[in-house]
């Protein structure tokens, strides 16, 4: 009977496992049939359990790089909407140069002044409510707005007056789509460099001449040759009489 007793309780443990790993493998992973790291569980919104390098095993830093992301991905997702926009309105103007013909009646250096004071008022408080979630939920100026209870990173009331569908889907789409967004503005960055021109027209460009114009066609590797496409755009920019550099992106490295 004790033999019986100490056999049952020995398996248990390994039924819980085998439960565990199956469980984590039903789970929508980067890699299929793969097992997920344990400090992603699922819990967090486009969680695939990717993290080869393990740098996210710390829960403190875990919830800051989430927070990182989800900025970055908010970030992403304007600057590439806005670059499509500007290039459809205006084709003429070149999105990666279009900052110095912007007219202002503060000047660069009380522009800049002016986004540093903005900038870092956003983000101490951001960064506040990630340390101490609610803690800067009352309005410092008008003390009768508050938002409601949220999770961190997602504030709600006034921010998201009208949820169109279910919140834990959406929040899955918004890190999808951001993510996406990360890596097009990229592309769109390595784009412009290269060719000197919006993803558009460099999208026309390729689709005119499918075979002709591709990454291959602007660079190549061969042993003991490596053929480097020119860097397109303008070394510095006028400003206001400022003038500023705009070298290309780690030109050292290409192709």
């Amino acid at each position: 009977m004790m033999l019986l007793a100490k056999n049952s309780v020995a398996v248990r443990p390994s039924a819980a496992r085998r439960s565990v790993v199956a469980k984590a493998s039903s789970r929508p992973l980067w890699l299929p049939g793969s097992t997920p790291p344990a400090h992603l569980n699922g819990e967090l919104p486009g969680d695939f359990g990717f993290d080869p390098l393990g740098l996210g095993a710390n829960a403190e830093t875990l919830k800051w790089f989430r927070e990182s992301e989800l900025v970055h991905s908010r970030w992403a997702m304007a600057a590439v909407a806005g670059i499509l926009v500007q290039e459809i309105v205006r084709p003429d103007v070149f999105w990666y140069t279009a900052g110095s013909q912007v007219e202002s009646p503060l000047g660069p250096l009380g522009l800049l002044a002016v986004e540093f004071f903005l900038m870092h008022w956003v983000e101490v408080r951001r960064w506040q409510d990630l340390r101490k979630p609610g803690s800067v939920d009352q309005d410092p100026i008008f003390s009768q707005y508050k938002l409601p209870p949220h999770e961190v990173g997602y504030p709600g009331g006034v921010f998201a007056p009208f949820i169109p569908g279910d919140l834990a889907e959406l929040k899955v789409k918004e890190i999808k789509n951001g993510r996406l967004a990360m890596l097009a503005f990229i592309g769109f960055v390595m784009a412009a460099q290269v060719t000197g021109k919006g993803p558009i027209a460099a999208l026309q460009e390729h689709l005119a001449d499918p075979w002709g114009t591709t990454i291959f066609s602007k660079a190549a590797v061969v042993p003991g040759q490596a053929v480097a496409p020119p860097c397109k755009i303008p070394t510095s920019v006028s400003y206001k009489g400022i003038e500023i550099p705009t070298p290309c992106f780690l030109q050292g490295l290409w192709p």
